[in-house]
């Protein structure tokens, strides 16, 4: 009997406020409040450091906000065993899973590529966005679902050591320079440019590693073990990777970078997404507190549309809508301006999540 065939229908809240946190961030930044908040206070130097770790790193270096995109891709391979599992028990047929698989994954790549292209207002083929990177690791994940924890480890570090002998090989004395590397290499060959960020197509080998890392946490989680050791596997995991990854940085062997998705960055990142996973778990699963996260798991059980929606309508069209009302009520009282833009993305925010409730009190749930 496989793994997806074993495994319980169980579904874990600790999971499900995971993704919905995470969401909500992602929506909050669409929604410019970060940059509103930061605005608040432009002389307090504390305030303005806070805020900044709402804004990836420029390149050698590791903030908060370097860790939203790991989490993603973290929290899919966590759900896999029990989605998959309840879609085997479902279909019956391995087959028609991997099709869907198949299916979901282009439309991941699709939607991850046309996001490029209306944000460029021509057609272009850019491979940067999350969802383009998604659409390989989740496969790759789901073709090693069903082996064990130790070639699915395996399988992780030996992406993490191919990617290290591809930077170091392609220039062996500055292995790490922005724009300049192999990620950027290989930028021009398959898009004949580069990102203005830093970014590299490439980062989906070594960024797979964290939707292995979920699955594999996945699959503890539906074990039968008991709590205290499922906590204790993802504690000592979690720490291990802030260990070799911060490790790798501090000792000067390979800095960690979020723009090219270096071994260290991936360690550092997978560690800080096991750990807060495990606390989810503790105190939400184990400990029952329970219900606080409703407001964050309204978003999260339709991320993919909130994330379209967010990206394509909400960032701009839905912002500025919300701008002809706001400043057109509130700036004749000689409001500050830069607390109208607070307010600007707080309602913005509150029009999406309400968005969000919306389709989930209709039970509307939108998948690929």
């Amino acid at each position: 009997m496989t793994v997806l065939q074993s495994a319980s229908n169980k579904r874990l809240v600790s999971l499900d406020a995971y993704r919905g946190i995470t969401m909500f961030l992602l929506v909050a930044e669409s929604a410019r409040l970060y940059g509103a908040f930061e605005g608040l206070f432009p002389e307090v130097s504390g305030w303005q450091m806070f805020f900044t770790q709402f804004t990836h790193h420029p390149w050698n270096g590791l903030r908060f906000w370097d860790l939203i995109q790991p989490f993603f891709m973290f929290i899919v391979g966590v759900a896999m065993p029990f989605s998959l599992n309840k879609r085997l028990e479902k279909q019956g047929d391995r087959r028609k899973v991997t099709l869907h698989i198949l299916k979901r994954c282009l439309l991941l790549f699709l939607f991850g590529t046309g996001l490029h292209c209306i944000r460029s207002g021509v057609l272009v083929f850019e491979l940067w966005n999350v969802l383009t990177q998604l659409s390989f690791t989740i496969l790759l994940t789901y073709f090693l679902i069903n082996h064990s924890l130790k070639t699915q480890f395996t399988v992780s570090i030996g992406l993490l050591i191919l990617t290290e002998l591809m930077y170091r090989l392609y220039d062996p004395s500055a292995p790490f320079v922005k724009g300049e590397n192999f990620g950027s290499f290989i930028d021009l060959i398959l898009m004949g440019k580069l990102s203005g960020g830093g970014w590299v197509a490439i980062n989906c080998l070594p960024t797979a590693a964290h939707t292995l890392w979920g699955a594999m946490c996945g699959k503890i989680l539906l074990s039968k073990s008991a709590y205290s050791l499922k906590i204790k596997y993802l504690v000592i995991a979690g720490l291990i990777g802030l260990v070799l990854g911060y490790g790798l940085d501090w000792l000067g062997i390979t800095p960690i970078i979020k723009r090219i998705c270096t071994s260290s960055f991936v360690l550092a990142s997978g560690g800080w997404s096991i750990l807060v996973l495990a606390f989810f778990y503790w105190l939400i699963d184990v400990k029952r507190y329970n219900e606080w996260p409703f407001m964050f798991i309204v978003v999260g059980m339709n991320s993919i549309f909130i994330y379209l929606f967010a990206n394509l309508l909400g960032h701009n069209w839905l912002y500025d809508a919300v701008h002809v009302f706001n400043y057109g009520f509130l700036e004749p009282l000689s409001i500050p301006k830069n607390v109208l833009a607070l307010l600007n993305g707080i309602f913005t925010l509150a029009i999406m999540w309400y968005l969000c409730y919306f389709l989930f009190k209709k039970n509307l749930f939108f998948r690929i």
